[in-house]
């Protein structure tokens, strides 16, 4: 008897290698094929994959596949993407794979939906119901039980009395499609020169085909979204697949009224929010390449599309493409990766690029397209600081009496005002005036935010709430608890005193009613609805409030109290962002910055306007120190639940590490998050040169190391970007 085949299955679990199984008789299997097979005493789903197969395994001892499933098969450029970012972030390749078949139900066909259409003679005893039912079906199409019952205005009894009656006959629909494909000629863009000649240049780079990658540096307002949509326009005409990153899941809705201007459709979506049944349909149209563009989180990026040829990454600075939970990866560098892998080009679009993005375009790795004017008639804000050592708000207020008077002058002339503050809730602190007692979370070392519009404390770190007290749990003090610092309800509470009258609104991640409120009240405000917008981030990015004319950022110096490396750069890219909201209609516009150090580089190239002297100094001091992008930082956390015991693994776990001239090992020490859900942490940074190879270097510390037991873990960033 003849040996049955054997092949290797990547399986989505933690484990970095592949598992032998036998192909029964009448089965073929190759690599990229989509199969269920046995794992102990279930059935996963898995993938086979390049490997060679274990040839020690007896035929005997081999267990066979169950199930090829119909599904297209994943492209060995999927496949080598997959084993690239494992090999890069130290992951086992189980885990990312995983990113890869998290649409469980898209890997079944999708169930025709049974509707019914006229097939007999009218029935014996007809109604006025029954007779628009048959109205209805006088052309002869199909149509589902409830559409077509809630189309005639009548109870789904009706058309299943009908049907009953032989008038009607049961038919299976083909479900309608996930999007349909974008027409690139139904509406084209009036573009101007500058904009004319970017576009032409992404529409070459498409057309010519390759990897390239381009950076479309263009100030706020410049119209870079219809620019890049004409390197999708020429990708569809190419007949390829687009996808489109975007950082935040508020900013889907205008995206998709301005894509379905430019292309008549809507694209797919793909992200935490769109219904799983709807995700499973995505995931499948993008395997089959029905689906021909897509917009979507950082998770898109792990899409199976069939014929993928762009890749935009919107807002490509934003942090928010960074995960940092199992799998850890930048999602505009795996971006990259992918488009190098696969040979085509991809469109890294920002009005305040990343370091590592500005540095690749000087070098010359990245093609740099800068749009340096605003569209039409729309000019940018006049910016200027607010010295608040010298002039101070009222006492137990936070608005300076500049920005009170800015906020009136704007309000008489019926214009809005946006109010900036990056910290939710009320405040950030509760603190009892008798005793000093503070509110602290029982799971991590932080304090309780107050979020007095829920009449919770509550921590921003582990979801831990608690109502808001009414005494000092430790003195018993009635009358003795403040509230420290301002957050954005803060805020909304001294605007509505000052500002009586004005329609005020809250944007904040965490208002009640999720995405689906956020997006009624970004049209609120697009609309004209609110006087007086108070925000964080989350109206930074990439909103047209057509009226909006002035900006207030109430503490311009809350970003450079972090000290990281990064922190200049975040704090430049967001008030760059969020002043830029003003003026976007055209007409004069002003933006005001409350700061107490109006001399630090950050504030002056924010107030000049001169963003290449601020990028100039940031790239010299990163290049001086060798810190990114022009060396390399690991960023190791080890975190348990005794303090004690988690210090001395960390201890151990550094006294493990391979000695390598060039490579620079700081701590372990305490990191400062010591506690985040009750485990404490402790970090080690570890700097090295551009071009060492700090993936060889940390497997051997790994593999020297003890390895952790019970509750310890060690997690492993490479290029964090945050230090906490």
């Amino acid at each position: 008897m003849r040996p049955a085949e054997t092949v290797s299955v990547l399986l989505p679990v933690a484990v970095a290698g592949t598992y032998s199984y036998a192909v029964p008789d009448g089965m073929t299997a190759a690599p990229g094929d989509i199969v269920a097979v046995p794992l102990g005493t279930r059935e996963v789903i898995g993938v086979v994959w390049d490997d060679p197969p274990d040839g020690e395994i007896g035929h005997n001892r081999l267990r066979p596949i169950a199930e090829r499933l119909d599904v297209p098969p994943l492209l060995k450029e999927i496949r080598a993407f997959v084993d690239w970012i494992a090999d890069y972030t130290l992951t086992t390749r189980g885990m990312v794979l995983r990113m890869v078949l998290r649409a469980r139900g898209a890997l079944e066909p999708e169930a025709p939906i049974i509707g019914v259409r006229r097939a007999g003679p009218p029935p014996e005893r007809m109604t006025p119901a029954r007779q628009r039912v048959l109205q209805m079906l006088e052309d002869g199409a199909a149509w589902s039980k409830s559409g077509l019952a809630a189309a005639a205005a009548v109870s789904p009894g009706v058309v299943s009395g009908l049907v009953d009656a032989g008038t009607l006959e049961p038919v299976a629909i083909p479900a309608r499609p996930v999007a349909q494909p974008p027409d690139t000629g139904y509406a084209a863009p009036v573009l101007n020169d500058e904009q004319r000649a970017a576009a032409d240049t992404l529409r070459k780079a498409v057309a010519d085909g390759g990897f390239s990658v381009t950076l479309l540096d263009g100030v706020t307002g410049s119209g870079k979204t219809e620019v890049y949509f004409e390197a999708v326009a020429a990708a569809l005409d190419k007949g390829r697949q687009v996808l489109v990153l975007i950082p935040e899941i508020a900013l889907t809705s205008a995206f998709l009224e301005r894509f379905a201007a430019r292309f008549g459709v809507a694209p797919a979506e793909w992200h935490s929010e769109v219904a799983p049944r709807m995700r499973d349909r995505v995931w499948r149209g993008v395997a089959t390449g029905q689906v021909r563009a897509v917009i979507g989180a950082r998770s898109a990026l792990f899409l199976p599309f069939r014929e993928l040829g762009l890749i935009v990454v919107d807002e490509e600075h934003d942090l928010a493409y960074k995960q940092e939970d199992r799998v850890f990866y930048n999602a505009r560098d795996m971006a990259v990766v992918r488009g190098h892998l696969a040979g085509f080009p991809l469109v890294l679009s920002s009005a305040t690029p990343s370091i590592e993005s500005r540095v690749n375009a000087d070098s010359g790795r990245y093609r740099r397209i800068v749009l340096s004017d605003r569209y039409a008639a729309a000019t940018l804000p006049e910016i200027a600081a607010i010295d608040m050592r010298a002039t101070q708000p009222e006492r137990g207020r936070f608005i300076s009496p500049p920005l009170v008077e800015a906020v009136t002058e704007t309000l008489a002339e019926e214009q809005q005002a946006l109010l900036f503050l990056n910290r939710r809730g009320y405040a950030p602190l509760t603190l009892c005036r008798t005793c000093g007692h503070r509110f602290q979370c029982p799971n991590c070392s932080t304090w309780l935010v107050e979020h007095r519009f829920r009449g919770v404390l509550l921590c921003h770190h582990c979801g831990h709430s608690e109502p808001r007290p009414d005494h000092c749990p430790n003195c018993g003090d009635t009358e003795s608890l403040v509230a420290v610092g301002p957050g954005v309800e803060r805020l909304a509470e001294e605007v509505t005193a000052r500002f009586p009258e004005a329609r005020t609104i809250v944007m904040s991640s965490d208002i009640a009613g999720g995405v689906q409120r956020l997006r009624q009240d970004l049209k609120a405000i697009a609309d004209g609805e609110v006087d007086i917008v108070i925000g964080t981030q989350l109206v930074a990015k990439g909103h047209n409030f057509p009226l909006l004319t002035l900006v207030g950022v109430v503490d311009g110096d809350l970003g450079l109290a972090f000290g990281d490396m990064r922190a200049a750069e975040r704090t430049f890219q967001l008030l760059s962002q969020v002043t830029g909201r003003a003026g976007r209609a055209g007409g004069a516009s002003r933006a005001l910055v409350q700061t107490y150090a109006p001399e630090h580089p950050v504030i002056r190239a924010i107030v000049s306007g001169d963003r290449e002297a601020f990028y100039a100094s940031e790239i010299a001091a990163r290049r001086s120190a060798g810190l990114p992008p022009f060396g390399r930082l690991v960023g190791i956390v080890i975190s348990g639940l005794d303090r004690g015991e988690t210090q001395a693994y960390a201890a151990a776990f550094r006294r493990a590490e391979p000695r390598a001239e060039a490579i620079q090992v700081l701590g372990p020490a305490e990191a400062p998050l010591a506690v985040v859900r009750g485990r404490h942490r402790f970090r080690l940074l570890v700097q090295a040169p551009r071009n060492t190879d700090l993936q060889a270097y940390l497997r051997d510390w790994l593999a020297a190391a003890p390895k952790p037991r019970g509750n310890l873990r060690v997690q492993v960033d490479i290029d964090p970007q945050t230090f906490m």
